[in-house]
């Protein structure tokens, strides 16, 4: 045999050795300790997807939220957040919460129409007159009905965020007078009672889910669209749209829903820390919601790309006379006696 051959037959044999007594801890030896391996079996993991910018009142409550439950739950519970539509977008997000491939998701009130058509109630024209009505509306039975007729869809709804008034933007003229939107095409949430809004005012719409609205506008798909200044402002809108009138005539908020087998599986104490952990930030993004409306609506202005115009009252009140029937038109779809309430609490905070 070959000396070599001879050589590397010692060195293999050599490094058996080693391995077999040299390398090998001993059974007496405690096994190395890897801390983040300690506690995966009892982490519960939570997907959270949701279609807008992490800036949004919506993109800081997820944020906010998922931080909240972290603490509480001393790292148990983990809430991981998907923004911008990186997981699924508006026509996608609810079959895949039903389906259990997410366990959470927080959808603008007109995506849930089309499950739950009471939430058509809160895309009625001017139903809110300002924002203590609207917690008012979700904080007491109207959020609890319409909360209840998720269960039935395989969904738990556990809190709502709010985002803020709508305002009309359009790239062709101001839209003060009624007959302003005559010819016009708008981009709306999928809601028979947003496209019902639209027709009255001479207009034509068109569903866009959120992520693909700036493509379409730019490219002049569709002339406007509704949406909160928030929203506008982080998805660039201002800078593709003309004129924005200042209208407050529908709200923008959401419905945070769980898939429900998941959230009935869970242990009684996640659930407590996870609904405390929401309270908590219904309430934070309420007041958070409020300033970055107001800060980017100022930014809006200095930018200079567009005409704002506030509406006058009587343009308000002719907006509001074309729209009025919308109440008695859907109030045997919405049900629950929800229209009769909102009219209550409408008339309630509009009294001098």
């Amino acid at each position: 045999m070959k000396p070599a051959v001879i050589i590397s037959l010692f060195v293999l044999l050599g490094l058996c050795a080693a391995v077999i007594i040299g390398f090998r801890p001993s059974l007496s030896s405690p096994l190395p300790h890897d801390d983040e391996q300690s506690g995966l079996k009892e982490r519960i993991t939570i997907k959270f997807s949701h279609v807008v910018a992490e800036n949004t009142p919506k993109g800081l409550a997820a944020e906010h939220f998922a931080n909240l439950v972290a603490q509480k739950s001393q790292d148990r519970i983990e809430i991981q957040v998907f923004p911008n539509g990186m997981l699924y977008s508006d026509p996608t997000e609810v079959d895949a919460l039903k389906r259990g491939d997410i366990q959470m998701i927080a959808p603008a009130y007109s995506k849930l129409s089309a499950e739950a058509p009471a939430f058509l109630a809160l895309d009625l024209p001017f139903a809110f007159p300002n924002q203590q009505a609207v917690d008012e509306a979700l904080q007491g039975d109207i959020g609890r009905t319409l909360a209840s007729t998720l269960e039935e869809h395989g969904m738990k709804g556990v809190a709502y965020w709010t985002n803020g008034f709508k305002q009309m933007t359009d790239n062709r003229k101001p839209l003060h007078k009624p007959e302003d939107f005559a010819g016009l095409t708008f981009r709306i949430m999928p809601s028979k009672v947003l496209a019902s809004q639209f027709a009255r005012l001479g207009a034509k719409t068109a569903f866009i889910p959120f992520t693909e609205v700036y493509r379409n506008v730019e490219q002049n798909s569709v002339g406007g669209q509704e949406n909160t200044i928030s929203n506008i402002y982080s998805k660039r809108l201002y800078k593709v749209q003309s004129f924005m009138t200042l209208s407050n005539h529908g709200y923008l908020g959401y419905a945070v829903i769980f898939n429900k087998p998941f959230w009935d599986k869970l242990p009684a104490d996640v659930r407590r820390i996870l609904q405390e952990a929401l309270d908590e930030t219904s309430l934070w993004i309420g007041m958070q919601a409020r300033e970055i409306n107001k800060l980017q609506l100022e930014e809006i202005r200095k930018a200079g790309t567009m005409q704002i115009d506030e509406l006058s009252e009587a343009d308000r009140q002719s907006w509001m006379q074309i729209l009025e029937p919308l109440y008695g038109e859907y109030d045997k779809e919405i049900g629950h006696g929800l229209v009769a309430e909102i009219r209550k609490l409408r008339e309630r905070y509009s009294a001098p």
